[in-house]
């Protein structure tokens, strides 16, 4: 039955604009989606971990000294949620909380040499899916694919500002 499902999902027409639901885009984004998280999730289930952890990692490797109130703002989520997300990390010695050096309530999040590592090894596999996705489609449509990706983020949730820009 998957099999006649692919050869379907192969031959799909686009919906004519204005005509429906265009399946075809909906069913890739949800099967991109799988195979784009689906080996990064074999590997953080080494760890115990699952896709919370993951995000947490990326975004404290993509931001370091971030602040736990930081953090919840970009990933939405409750504080509780990632309390139990951090004490994972943490206690798995992946991440480091340190005080702020302006205000000592403040908790800064820093990856350790092991946090690293799984971040790094984490971003590679997702960073060479996407490259290989390009250079098939075209490099040079590049800029179209970050519009139509960035298009799909409601208006209303605008990305949080970087820390370092902010």
């Amino acid at each position: 039955m998957a099999q006649s499902f692919q050869r379907k999902l192969a031959i799909a027409e686009p919906a004519p604009p204005g005509e429906g639901p265009d399946f075809e885009l909906i069913e890739l984004l949800f099967f991109a989606y799988r195979d784009f998280v689906g080996e990064p999730d074999r590997l953080l289930e080494k760890h115990g971990f699952g896709r919370a952890h993951h995000r947490v990692l990326h975004f404290v490797n993509r931001n370091e000294g971030l602040t736990v109130a930081e953090l919840l703002e970009i990933l939405e989520i409750t504080k509780q949620s990632l309390a139990r997300v951090l004490k994972d990390l943490v206690s798995g010695e992946f991440i480091e909380q340190r005080a702020g050096t302006e205000d000592r309530r403040q908790r800064r999040l820093y990856l350790t040499e092991r946090g690293k590592a799984l971040a790094e090894a984490l971003v590679r596999m997702q960073g060479r899916r996407i490259a290989r996705a390009i250079a098939k489609a075209d490099p040079a449509a590049r800029p179209v694919i970050a519009r139509f990706l960035a298009e799909l983020i409601d208006p209303e949730r605008p990305l949080p500002a970087s820390p370092d820009k902010a």
